[in-house]
């Protein structure tokens, strides 16, 4: 599978070592350009390669967005029609400046990324896991209930069950909090917002069932 990935920071390099390992091909973006990346792209090897934010886009059958989410206005919605998107990012005010939709509590930040993209699919991933432990406690000779969930959330059954099966391949447990409304659940200050539980864990807690 193509996956782009628009953020090559600590989450979106980490989920791109990931990826290649798992046997996909990756394109990773920055604001700063495809230049800014060749350190990077030469330690991950050549399933992987640097664009420009477009055409990573435009590249992946599935896209990672890890960038702050005070950015989400800069985000090619016409280069992601179609596509199913990761959101990895999360809402911090003192970073992305107050949005008075999330203040107000009328939207999560995940339904105010699928209202500025519109005719994609996107599936709130990658965003409740420290990059380092995205990184190390993968282990794909675990049984499922014993893996190191990832939660997500979202409201296309095809598009998370695509994630679902990316989040094994690299030994981690999807675990399903719900509609992008439910994305809530998983957000910062949530009960399992950078929490190290198992999907048995946090089956126990209500969380995927």
């Amino acid at each position: 599978m193509n996956i782009g990935i628009i953020g090559a920071g600590k989450i979106g390099a980490t989920a791109a070592q990931l990826f290649i390992q798992a046997g996909h091909r990756v394109a990773l973006s920055n604001s700063r350009g495809p230049e800014s990346l060749h350190a990077l792209i030469e330690q991950l090897g050549a399933q992987a390669q640097a664009m420009t934010i477009d055409d990573a886009a435009t590249f992946g059958d599935v896209v990672l967005i890890a960038i702050p989410l005070g950015q989400f206005k800069s985000l090619p919605a016409a280069a992601l029609a179609g596509k199913i998107v990761i959101d990895a990012n999360n809402y911090y005010p003192g970073r992305d400046g107050r949005i008075p939709e999330l203040e107000q509590g009328n939207l999560t930040s995940s339904e105010l990324l699928q209202q500025h993209l519109q005719h994609s699919r996107v599936v709130k991933g990658f965003n409740t896991i420290w990059y380092e432990h995205l990184r190390t406690q993968g282990n794909t000779t675990l049984p499922h209930a014993d893996r190191r969930a990832i939660f997500i959330a979202g409201d296309d059954a095809a598009a998370k069950a695509t994630i679902t099966n990316l989040i094994e391949q690299i030994g981690f447990a999807a675990v399903d909090t719900g509609s992008l409304r439910e994305s809530a659940r998983q957000q910062p200050d949530a009960p399992i917002y950078n929490q190290v539980l198992t999907a048995a864990q946090a089956a126990a807690m209500g969380y995927g069932v």
